[in-house]
């Protein structure tokens, strides 16, 4: 095998490793809160979009940002 040949093995192996990772990156659900009423108490007094950050680092530990939560809540 010579360099090129190599070199194309790495790159190709670089990639397909990649793309399984951001499969499983943008498979990440996130909870429905777009039925709920915001500032009420079953969102604990919070916004849409900080409720949905509160839940979401009560599950995986990670703060979403404010800019994060609100595009999820309107995509919902």
């Amino acid at each position: 095998m010579n360099i090129t040949q190599k070199l194309a093995v790495i790159v190709l192996g670089v990639i397909v490793l990649s793309a399984a990772f951001v499969g499983v990156a943008s498979a990440q659900q996130y909870p429905n809160v777009s039925n709920l009423t915001p500032f009420s108490p079953e969102t604990n007094f919070m916004s849409l979009p900080g409720y949905l950050r509160y839940l979401n680092h009560q599950t995986t530990g990670a703060w979403l940002t404010y800019a994060e939560a609100a595009r999820i809540v309107a995509q919902q």
